[in-house]
């Protein structure tokens, strides 16, 4: 009997453990999730149950129906920290991940053409100020995530601008894990700390507008044959936490 007591106990530790409420929000700052539904989030027109709340935490299963995949808060933002806490669920594939190197160049070969090799892989991303183009990557690629894909990307920005949104180090934990991030967004600049380390210091966003609401990024999903794009948004996020500044 003593044996069966033990054991229902720790299977009824192990359900709440799964329905976990979210963390208290910090001095001074307001819940963005409350672990229950997706109040203060304004669900894509058309969704259809994708973005939904799954024991307690916001989970994405990269399959939207909608014509804007992401999810998109009520309110827009100007100034602010956020934190939110991530995790990607597994990864979809085998993607070509190219080289990234400080600078946040590519490696390139003799022709020009970027080295890349192929890796597993996953993909999603916060979206600030209601612009894809000012996105913080979430994903496996070597240099980590927290690089702001659309600047660090773009072989027209000046060198030293995209330096300064390529990570300094790769600090995610490994698929499946959580990862925390905090994100301080003061006019046109960005700092980025993950899992306690600040991989973005003060970058500049060239042209980011003043003010727009913060997205969770779709990426990829089921191809017409019904496997998984190589870098999908197979993702979780919890304790959403922000302070406007």
């Amino acid at each position: 009997m003593k044996t069966k007591l033990i054991f229902f106990s720790l299977v009824l530790s192990f359900t709440a453990a799964l329905h976990a409420a979210p963390d208290p929000a910090p001095v001074g700052f307001a819940s963005l999730f409350n672990g229950k539904t997706l109040a203060g989030w304004a669900i894509p027109e058309g969704d259809n149950g994708h973005w939904k709340v799954l024991n307690g935490v916001m989970d994405y299963d990269a399959q939207s129906e909608a014509k804007d995949k992401h999810l998109w808060t009520d309110q827009a933002y100007q100034d602010f920290e956020l934190h939110l806490d991530w995790r990607i669920k597994q990864t979809t594939g085998f993607f070509n991940v190219p080289y990234v190197l400080p600078d946040g160049s590519y490696v390139k070969d003799a022709e020009g053409q970027k080295i890349t090799h192929p890796m597993p892989n996953a993909d999603s991303g916060v979206l600030l100020r209601g612009n894809m183009k000012y996105q913080l990557n979430i994903w496996c690629w070597p240099i980590g995530s927290g690089e702001m894909y659309g600047i660090r990307n773009n072989e027209k920005q000046p060198q030293n601008i995209r330096a300064g949104l390529t990570p300094s180090l790769n600090a995610d934990n490994p698929i499946g894990e959580w990862n925390t991030f905090v994100v301080t967004v003061k006019g046109d600049r960005v700092s980025v700390e993950l899992n306690g380390h600040l991989v973005i210091d003060n970058a500049l966003m060239p042209g980011v507008p003043e003010k727009g609401p913060i997205g969770l990024q779709h990426h990829g999903g089921k191809k017409a044959d019904g496997t998984w794009s190589p870098a999908s948004s197979l993702v979780q996020f919890r304790n959403i936490f922000i302070k406007e500044l």
